[in-house]
C-alpha cells in the first residue's frame, strides 16, 4: 500500500481533521494529547506562522505515526516542501495551487487542496489532488456537498469551515470523507475542555458512520 492511500484511509476513519492555527511548540503537544485521547488521530498545523513548522517537528517526534499531521494554509511549492521536511503526513491549501499538487504528488504525501466551485473542484482533482477541502464550507451548506456529488461522485471530499456539533451529522450525510473542525474546538482555553469537545464531534461521527 503507498503512503498515500495509507494516509487517506486513516484520514476516512479518523473523520475529525483538527485545524490548529498559530500553535506554539511549547503547549501543541499537550493540546494534542488532549486530542489523541479524544480519538482526534488527525490534526492539521498551519504553517502561515513560523511556529507552524517547529510544532510539526516536535509533534511527529513525540507521536510518530500515532497522529496523522497535516500542514495547512500551504501556498506555494517551497513551503509545501518545508512543511514535508517537517514531519507532514498530508499537505492542505484554502485555494487551488497546482504548484503545490504537484509538489505533493513529486514527494507521494497526500494533497487535500482548497476550492469552492465545482469548476474549482474538478480542477484541483484533476490536477492530482486526492481530497478537495470543500472552503468556506459554512458559506454553502452540507446540502452543496449533495448538489456537487451529483456529478462529481467519484471526488472525495473535506468540507471546511464552520463546522460545528450541530451541522457535522448534515456534511457527512451528504458525502463528506471527513470533515476540518477549527473554530468549535479551540473556543476554549484549556486541555480539558478541547478533550471535552472533541469527545462530542468524535461520538457524532460514530454515530453517523454506525
Amino acid at each position: 500500500m503507498s503512503k498515500r492511500l495509507d494516509v487517506y484511509q486513516r484520514l476516512q476513519q479518523a473523520g475529525i481533521v483538527a485545524v490548529m492555527r498559530r500553535m506554539k511548540p511549547q503547549t501543541v503537544v499537550e493540546i494534542v494529547s488532549a486530542l489523541k485521547r479524544a480519538e482526534v488521530t488527525a490534526v492539521e498545523i498551519t504553517v502561515e506562522h513560523p511556529d507552524g513548522y517547529a510544532c510539526l517537528e516536535v509533534l511527529k517526534k513525540e507521536f510518530g505515526q500515532d497522529i496523522l499531521l497535516g500542514a495547512g494554509t500551504v501556498l506555494d511549492a517551497p513551503t509545501a516542501k518545508r512543511a514535508i521536511e517537517s514531519g507532514a503526513d498530508f499537505l492542505v491549501t484554502p485555494v487551488v495551487k497546482t504548484d503545490v499538487i504537484a509538489l505533493a504528488n513529486r514527494y507521494g504525501v497526500l494533497m487535500a487542496a482548497g476550492a469552492m466551485t465545482p469548476t474549482e473542484i474538478l480542477t484541483a482533482y484533476e490536477a492530482g489532488a486526492d481530497i478537495v477541502k470543500v472552503f468556506p464550507a459554512d458559506a454553502l451548506g452540507p446540502e452543496y456537498l449533495k448538489h456537487v456529488k451529483g456529478p462529481l461522485g467519484h471526488i472525495p471530499l473535506m468540507p471546511t469551515g464552520g463546522i460545528n456539533l450541530d451541522n457535522l451529522a448534515d456534511y457527512l450525510r451528504q458525502g463528506a470523507v471527513c470533515v476540518g473542525v477549527g473554530g468549535a474546538l479551540y473556543q476554549y482555553e484549556t486541555a480539558e475542555e478541547i478533550e471535552r469537545a472533541a469527545k462530542q464531534f468524535v461520538q457524532v461521527y460514530k454515530s453517523v458512520r454506525a
